[in-house]
């Protein structure tokens, strides 16, 4: 018989502001640090509104060995409500280092920012005149960062990205400068792997109209091999006509670019090699990139009542966490992946802020 367990749950910050990381999982954001000493996070005094220019969240830093106490290491003008920053920390040095986004107050470009708590300052940006990217994904054992046009971004589906941003892509359906780039975390070097002008190209005979479509990335997610990255390329979110909204894998030096064409959706997150988790119908089930089949399910839904939400693995690959909600409530699921016991918390209310741009997903 397998072992159960049971859920505690502390709250370790308090307002008048809020405190918020941003997405979890999502292929290693993860708010602690190696040790578990230290959470990131950020904090600001508003949610009635995006963002803009000028408005910084305070970065901080909580100490889970000494009362919770907050320190602020830095402030951020890239962040949203839903995504947070896109903190991860650097797996090259994850006691120490963490990467998160920012935006010239000037230009209103967006960079990335590596930060480095031992020295209490940034250590390097990384800064590109010509194409101004932030951070959308580390790779799971270091070296390399995928980056996406945030000002595109929010353009086309608010909520995702950085209001007021320079976006160098405005009146260009399908730029050949713009898409998913690969930085060397170590030299600054980058590479744009796949083109939105590829997309194109790979959609035409899918998805008749899409020279029209506008298109924006999101959750580009590398594998534990970092081998291959999963993302989707999206169009017309909140417009009229068709929607846009395609799986895509890529190979990181931009080989192998291929339709997904089973559609796992939700917030996804890479088991083993291939092998991916998403939601597909009403369950919660791991895709097969390279056969594409869903090749098993996993709990049901009286385990997973809302298998959409987000959902996250421990680093270690044995544990699951789904997120779901608000509507009804939040509630976070454990799962243990070795004998599929599971726990789940309580419903939580998350405030008034629940859906559309505005929101903070659970």
């Amino acid at each position: 018989m397998s072992d159960s367990f049971e859920l505690e749950v502390e709250q370790i910050t308090y307002g008048p502001k809020h405190h918020f990381f941003g997405y979890i999982g999502q292929s290693q954001t993860i708010p602690w640090n190696q040790s578990g000493r230290y959470i990131v996070a950020l904090r600001n005094g508003f949610q009635d509104h995006m963002p803009g220019p000028g408005e910084a969240a305070d970065v901080i830093l909580i100490d889970t060995e000494n009362e919770y106490s907050i320190q602020i290491v830095d402030q951020s003008q890239g962040w949203n409500p839903q995504q947070g920053t896109m903190f991860y920390w650097n797996p090259e040095s994850p006691e120490t280092q963490f990467f998160f986004n920012d935006r010239d107050p000037e230009t209103q470009k967006v960079f990335t920012v590596l930060f480095d708590i031992s020295r209490g300052k940034r250590i390097r940006e990384y800064r590109y005149e010509d194409t101004s990217f932030g951070n959308s994904g580390v790779a799971q054992n270091g070296g390399y960062f995928l980056g996406l046009n945030y000002a595109r971004m929010a353009r086309l589906r608010l909520v995702t990205g950085y209001l007021g941003a320079a976006d160098w892509t405005e009146g260009v359906v399908h730029p050949e400068d713009d898409g998913i780039f690969k930085i060397d975390v170590n030299t600054g070097e980058k590479e744009l792997i796949a083109s939105f002008a590829q997309l194109g190209d790979a959609l035409r005979d899918y998805h008749p109209g899409v020279e029209s479509k506008e298109m924006f990335i999101n959750h580009t997610l590398w594998n534990r091999d970092d081998d291959r990255i999963y993302f989707y390329a999206r169009g017309n979110f909140g417009g009229r006509g068709d929607q846009l909204n395609v799986p895509f894998t890529v190979n990181p030096d931009g080989s192998d670019l291929t339709i997904q064409k089973v559609f796992i959706g939700g917030h996804p997150e890479w088991l083993e090699g291939h092998e991916i988790l998403g939601h597909n119908a009403d369950d919660l089930v791991v895709y097969d990139t390279d056969e594409q089949k869903i090749v098993r399910t996993l709990g049901d839904q009286s385990v997973f009542p809302e298998p959409g939400g987000d959902n996250a693995f421990s680093p270690d690959g044995k544990w699951i966490i789904n997120g779901s909600g608000p509507k009804r409530g939040t509630v976070y699921v454990m799962y243990r992946m070795a004998d599929g016991t599971w726990a789940r918390t309580e419903r939580y209310d998350q405030g008034e802020w629940i859906s559309g741009d505005l929101r903070s997903d659970p």
